[in-house]
């Protein structure tokens, strides 16, 4: 039979809930069913606001982790419920499909757990004209949806009909890159492509390929492996480091699982940080304001290029409203995450091309802007960044560190006074940084400290991890300080 159930119950039963990059849970408890109720749900509001009704589309596609065919099987049967029409995009990056359903006017979605290990997935949603914001999150937890009798007792389709037939989003994406960047934009270069299981490694190989470089494709695998741009691996470190060294390379190119986070190492096989990357990207499009999270390299403000920066809570939608309100004032408009993650507001022109902006985040466009500008300038990227202010900033997390503890750390930091919390978090950290002169709560805490270090903590949205950001003089100081601070609270 049957039954009417609310998407917030579902939520709280499941474990399944919505973090800044849509609803993400264990791969057990993302059944068909609930995975089917969220997208109904996702429909109904989109429905609210005139971008859904029976007969239109909905764009869907994945990245290859083992459990994305059957939530995307389960997902393309919700959209056939409500009356849609599937358009299977495949195993595509998900700025691919996203960028195909703003063209469209369709809401689209992505089956993806992005970064986070496989025994966890997660649906990224996107309206007909942008991503999805905190008010879409709100109302879609809002909603109640009528669920068919088409479930066994453990939640599964009785009877799976897959998702049809393919429609290609991967060749215009490309296009979008190789037909803006000059046909010899990357001559010259030789680069590596660190494949792993990145759903984009194809279509990245394919564009550097297009604007002239030489290609060398490693370290492919057919195995999920969840490679963080904000927290490299210790052998993705390493990795980049050999082959740099080994192979001669100019610069190597890679992206988290559903590739729409950069990770570019440089001639020496470091890895750029994703903040600094936006920063030269920004800058390499001449772009005129910024809206970045506040976790981020405050390079950004002391390098003096940009008209506007504009701070916001970390995630996407947050950075998306911040610029959309910069959009009044300013002609050009941007914004980068720390993880590397590029946002275009507004279209960008060079040399007689345009790009069209794409407001969601995207791996491509940082790493191609910033390896033609070292190009151009004739200069490796090492030296390129190195153009920035010496401000350097680092990411750690504590994984397996339950959201509740993170919350009850934090709001013991910052009870109290002003004074109380200077004097607390210095009386904590003093040892460390000397003493705190300044705090900032715009997600999580931020703290300030006298000799110019920066310390940000902050209980991660999607996983049981306290993610902990610094910043210092050199990288070196930056890491160790992040690694030292995580293990004083491992450790209290």
């Amino acid at each position: 039979m049957p039954r009417t159930v609310s998407i917030a119950a579902i939520m709280a039963d499941s474990g399944v809930a919505f973090g800044t990059s849509g609803a993400r849970g264990l791969v057990t408890a993302m059944t068909d069913e609930v995975c089917f109720a969220y997208v109904c749900g996702f429909l109904q509001h989109m429905g609210d606001i005139g971008q859904f009704n029976p007969g239109r589309a909905v764009a869907i596609a994945g990245d290859l982790r083992p459990s994305t065919p059957r939530i995307l099987a389960a997902c393309a049967a919700a959209i056939r419920h409500m009356g849609g029409q599937v358009a299977y995009c495949g195993f595509v990056p998900s700025p691919a499909v996203a960028a195909y359903g703003f063209a469209q006017g369709i809401p689209s979605l992505m089956v993806t757990g992005s970064h986070i290990p496989d025994d966890r997935n997660g649906i990224k949603f996107n309206r007909a004209d942008g991503e999805v914001l905190k008010p879409d999150e709100l109302a879609m937890r809002a909603q109640t949806v009528t669920l068919p009798d088409l479930f066994d007792a453990a939640g599964m389709l009785v009877q799976p009909e897959g998702c049809g037939p393919l429609i290609d989003v991967a060749t215009p994406y490309a296009a979008r890159y190789v037909d803006f960047f000059s046909a010899d934009a990357l001559r010259g270069l030789k680069l590596g492509i660190y494949e792993h299981s990145a759903v984009g490694r194809d279509v990245l190989a394919r564009i550097v390929e297009a604007l002239g470089a030489e290609v060398l494709r490693l370290g492919r695998s057919e195995k999920f492996i969840p490679v963080d741009t904000e927290a490299v691996r210790a052998e993705d470190q390493a990795l980049a480091h050999d082959w740099t060294r080994d192979l001669g390379l100019d610069a190597i190119l890679s992206t988290d699982g559903d590739s729409d986070r950069p990770l570019l190492a440089d001639e020496t096989g470091a890895w750029i940080r994703g903040d600094v990357l936006g920063i030269l990207c920004a800058q390499a499009l001449q772009i005129e304001a910024v809206a970045t999270p506040v976790s981020c390299n405050s390079a950004v403000e002391l390098s003096g290029a940009f008209a506007a920066v504009r701070r916001t809570r970390i995630g996407s939608p947050f950075v998306i409203e911040a610029m959309n309100t910069l959009l009044a004032d300013i002609g050009s408009v941007c914004g980068y995450e720390a993880n590397g993650g590029f946002l275009l507001g507004t279209p960008v022109r060079s040399e007689g091309s345009t790009l069209a902006a794409l407001p969601t985040r995207d791996a491509v466009l940082p790493m191609l802007s910033v390896l033609a500008a070292a190009r151009r300038q004739a200069m490796t990227l090492g030296a390129l960044q190195a153009q920035l202010p010496a401000r350097y900033t680092f990411s750690e997390r504590l994984q397996d560190y339950p959201t509740d503890q993170s919350q009850t750390l934090l709001a013991r930091l910052q009870d109290g006074t002003l004074e109380d919390v200077l004097t607390r978090t210095s009386a904590m950290f003093g040892q460390l940084v000397g003493n705190a002169t300044a705090f900032d709560t715009t997600d999580g805490l931020r703290i300030t400290f006298d000799g110019g270090d920066i310390i940000h903590l902050r209980p991660s949205g999607n996983a049981p991890e306290l993610r902990c950001y610094t910043e210092s003089r050199t990288p070196e100081r930056a890491a160790s300080l992040a690694g030292a601070v995580l293990e004083m609270i491992r450790t209290s």
